[in-house]
């Protein structure tokens, strides 16, 4: 079922889609395919007059803390910062709003609240990668915070496709909508 969005109330939200991971390998959705489509969608938006917010993390400087499944080896260099920048294939554009992040989800470590809600947001729509991870963790944050979320699935991709499969079935219908690229569109547009 298509949505029609208000562009002045909604912004697209798309994570991490920088160097240093984008070149992963990915499942259900290639890379590739998700920096498309949300490349695709950014255009979408700014062309309805919506907001375009990307997010980063900073790599250099996300907290090593003691887990038993760390993402890098324990002792091991930072990724060079090159890797924490925006792929140039992800489409941002000046006018684009750009947070770095040094958390797994946008809200805790940024001011992207109080930049959407200064612009009226009420509905974010989020893409990115990984599912599970980056896009899961803002999307809970957001929906605490009171905003609609809106998912697009084949804008999202993680390392396997049964986490995506349990995030896009079993977590993202409770917190929001479920739609892909196509079923999204604007009033009056």
């Amino acid at each position: 079922m298509k949505l029609e969005l208000d562009p002045k109330t909604t912004a697209l939200v798309l994570i991490d889609l920088q160097n240093g991971i984008v070149g992963r390998t990915l499942q259900p959705h290639s890379a590739g395919d998700v920096v498309g489509k949300c490349a695709a969608l950014a255009a979408d938006f700014r062309k309805a007059g919506a907001m375009v917010v990307y997010v980063r993390v900073d790599m250099g400087n996300f907290p090593r803390l003691p887990v038993d499944a760390p993402m890098m080896p324990p002792g091991s260099p930072p990724p060079p910062p090159e890797a924490s920048e925006l792929a140039p294939a992800a489409g941002m554009t000046a006018g684009d709003v750009v947070v770095v992040k040094r958390s797994w989800g946008a809200f805790e470590t940024t001011d992207i609240e109080s930049q959407l809600r200064a612009r009226g947001i009420q509905t974010i729509v989020i893409g990115g990668i990984a599912t599970n991870m980056g896009v899961e963790s803002t999307a809970r944050s957001a929906a605490g915070l009171g905003f609609a979320m809106v998912f697009v699935e084949d804008a999202m991709s993680t390392m396997t496709g049964e986490m995506h499969q349990f995030a896009v079935k079993n977590i993202f219908p409770r917190l929001g909508r479920v739609r892909s690229a196509d079923q999204i569109g604007f009033v009056g547009h």
